[in-house]
């Protein structure tokens, strides 16, 4: 029933019901957690969209908690509201299937070092430092490319990355010195493109760099990224016509898996309006 008076005056009985307050019970913990994973990853200077999402949904669930009986009687008291009501949750139940839809395609990836047939080249993707080290991300795929270095000890590898915000030295030269230092990678196998920003200049900017060591754009050459990454980073090299790229999985730390993969969703939205894919 649709009542055309006073917010104040509703009847609390539908509001107040056990159902309404399960409702609100678990808008509050779903809240709280979105909000505790925000916060200790914005403290550990994690600041992005896989990041600031569940920070401002969280935010809109605690608030819309706080305020539910009011909420409610505002929901009551016009069949217009309702549908209103009805039509936001039906739009936020879609977008999440449609994320965990895409996190289900990325799922299974990728190869892991050991599958990798012969190459010529590894090319390890950037993803961030911190203080002169790798972020958590950037080590497991520099460790998956050491393990990779190991088994095919032939091949050049690039790794890519320019200088990230608040640092004085380049994602390369890190990536560099935590292969030599970490994983005993001779320097001379190290081939360093150190002016990329993103995947796509990653990719394209050190292309030369292997042609100038003879490894051309259709030479077996195994890619290195994260899991939640390879399927962008895949299209990207297909576009730039490099046709012997093989994908190589790395694992993403459990404590930031969900905010990249998220994270991941809206850059794939970001490439396919950007004509990048």
């Amino acid at each position: 029933m649709y009542l055309k008076a006073p917010l104040a005056t509703l009847p609390t009985s539908s509001i107040a019901s056990p159902a309404q307050r399960v409702q609100r019970i678990l808008l509050s913990l779903v809240s709280a957690v979105l909000l505790l994973d925000a916060g200790v990853l914005m403290a550990l200077r994690h600041f992005n969209v896989g990041v600031t999402v569940p920070a401002v949904l969280g935010t809109a669930g605690a608030l819309l908690a706080w305020q539910w009986p009011l909420v409610q009687r505002w929901r009551l008291s016009r069949r217009s509201h309702a549908r209103l009501w009805n039509w936001g949750w039906a739009l936020l139940a879609l977008w999440v299937l449609s994320v965990l839809l895409f996190w289900s395609r990325l799922l299974g990836t990728g190869v892991q070092p050991e599958q990798v047939p012969p190459v010529a080249a590894i090319v390890v993707l950037g993803s961030g430092t911190q203080n002169g080290q790798p972020r958590p991300v950037l080590a497991e795929r520099l460790d998956t490319a050491a393990q990779l270095a190991h088994l095919q000890p032939s091949a050049l590898i690039a790794v890519c990355g320019g200088v990230d915000w608040g640092e004085t030295e380049s994602e390369a030269t890190v990536m560099a010195r935590y292969l030599m230092e970490h994983h005993g990678i001779a320097a001379e196998r190290l081939l360093l493109e150190g002016q990329s920003t993103s995947t796509e200049l990653n990719l394209q900017l050190s292309r030369p760099l292997l042609q100038a060591r003879g490894i051309d754009a259709t030479a077996p050459t195994a890619m290195v990224s994260s899991d939640f990454h390879l399927m962008r980073a895949m299209a990207m090299a297909q576009q730039q016509g490099l046709t012997g790229m093989v994908p190589v999985a790395a694992a993403t730390p459990l404590a930031t898996r969900y905010n990249a993969w998220l994270r991941e969703y809206f850059a794939m939205l970001s490439s396919w309006v950007l004509g990048e894919l």
